[in-house]
């Protein structure tokens, strides 16, 4: 908005003059912190400083003293809701810490503590029903992601949608995931983890995984796209829905290739991997690269053939670490030939800048 449209709308008593100050404050004070980031700086705030996490601390503290009383006051009884009534209790502190103070840390701790108050009181309660203990899982997983629904939609904390997320995957793991590859997983059976998300062995589990992840990353996709500069909250709920959706899809594609064996499947994993690091590039978010590090860490030990020796693990260390160095060194300058050697596609231009004149 310009100047200029603020001055309409006071004239037409839409704002008060005292409100257009504070916005055209506001924005100038947004216009600085972006101009005053690294060119390569893909902003991520966990806490503010120490007195965030000082206050995070007491938090834990004073709401385990607060559960320990009412147990002992209460009874059995009372430890049915003693989840719901810390969930409520998280609720009214929010209040305070997220929508007055601004503390990100202690926000994330009360939204955590909610949802596991949410989840923990539905299983007991569900639990003392008839019900099959599947459902009783995925019933408290739905009833604890409609929770944090309602913490986003009020208080619009980031994290809050990581476990949201969370929360869905569980409702969607609990469904797909049969006693065969549970008992397979848990005894050590081939492939160990890569059995849960290979497509050919376990293709309900693994394919409701990657559904998952393309989910969650078109609708990561969807926040970026409104912050492309990445100032504000948008762009913050998309990182957390981006941490969601590239290990969903990675572990999922790069270990059913992996899992082909032979040359053939590596071959095929090293398309992949090549398409998932263009794919972080053009998108600018490196968590895509990250959840694929263990993978080319395997190519890299197929091409120099692994032996198991202790030189061998050496060589792929060094060879894994300057690869990613180099990516993240010159993360921008890579980023910037992709996109300039792409043609035009729909929502380029509602990506972060990748060129000085931008």
């Amino acid at each position: 908005m310009t100047p200029e449209d603020l001055r309409a709308a006071v004239a037409a008593g839409i704002l008060t003059e005292a409100q257009a100050a504070s916005l055209t404050a506001l924005a100038n004070d947004r216009l600085g912190k972006r101009a005053a980031l690294p060119a390569e700086d893909e902003p991520f705030e966990f806490f503010r400083g120490f007195s965030e996490i000082f206050v995070s601390i007491g938090l834990v503290i004073l709401l385990s003293g607060i559960a320990a009383m009412l147990a002992w006051f209460g009874g059995v009884a009372l430890m049915t809701v003693l989840p719901l009534i810390c969930a409520g209790i998280c609720w009214w502190w929010a209040g305070y810490f997220t929508l007055k103070r601004r503390m990100n840390l202690p926000s994330m701790v009360l939204a955590s503590a909610f949802g596991a108050g949410i989840y923990l009181s539905a299983i007991t309660v569900l639990g003392q029903a008839d019900l099959p203990l599947r459902s009783v899982v995925v019933v408290a997983f739905v009833l604890s992601a409609l929770g944090m629904s309602a913490w986003y939609r009020r208080f619009r904390l980031p994290f809050s949608a990581f476990i949201l997320g969370l929360f869905v995957l569980g409702a969607i793991y609990t469904m797909t995931a049969s006693v065969d590859s549970l008992g397979g997983f848990v005894a050590g059976s081939r492939g160990g983890m890569g059995g849960f998300f290979d497509l050919r062995e376990s293709p309900q589990f693994a394919t409701a995984t990657l559904l998952f992840g393309i989910v969650a990353f078109l609708v990561a996709m969807w926040f970026d796209t409104r912050d492309p500069h990445r100032l504000g909250r948008h762009a913050a709920t998309a990182f957390w829905l981006h941490m969601l959706a590239a290990p969903a899809l990675v572990n999922t594609v790069a270990l059913t290739l992996y899992n082909t064996g032979g040359a053939g499947g590596i071959g095929l994993l090293i398309v992949a991997l090549v398409i998932i690091t263009l794919l972080a590039l053009i998108i600018d978010r490196r968590s895509f690269l990250t959840a694929a590090i263990a993978y080319i860490a395997l190519v890299i030990a197929w091409v120099i053939g692994d032996r198991g020796d202790f030189g061998t693990w050496a060589f792929i260390l060094i060879a894994l670490g300057g690869l990613i160095t180099a990516i993240g060194t010159w993360w921008m300058q890579l980023r910037a030939t992709v996109l300039r050697a792409l043609p035009d596609f729909p929502g380029k231009s509602r990506l972060p800048p990748y060129g000085s004149t931008e």
